[in-house]
């Protein structure tokens, strides 16, 4: 970080807003593991958005003739 950027006031709004949005994501993940508390599944803020296994490619043959 250079001198300009710790005077800049876009960059101080810059890192207010991203120092606001890691404690809010930090009270989400917070709030889920208490309530999920003390079963086995984690809280679905730590789960990736894609389903797991194999892609279904049911029907791409008829689709590509």
């Amino acid at each position: 970080m250079t001198d300009k950027d710790k005077s800049d006031p876009a960059a101080k709004q810059r890192r207010a807003e991203q120092a606001e949005q890691k404690a809010e994501e930090d009270r989400e993940l917070e709030q889920e593991l208490e309530d999920s508390f003390p079963a086995s599944d984690p809280p679905s803020a730590t789960q990736p958005n894609v389903t797991a296994g194999a892609p279904d490619h049911k029907g791409e043959k008829a689709k590509a003739k």
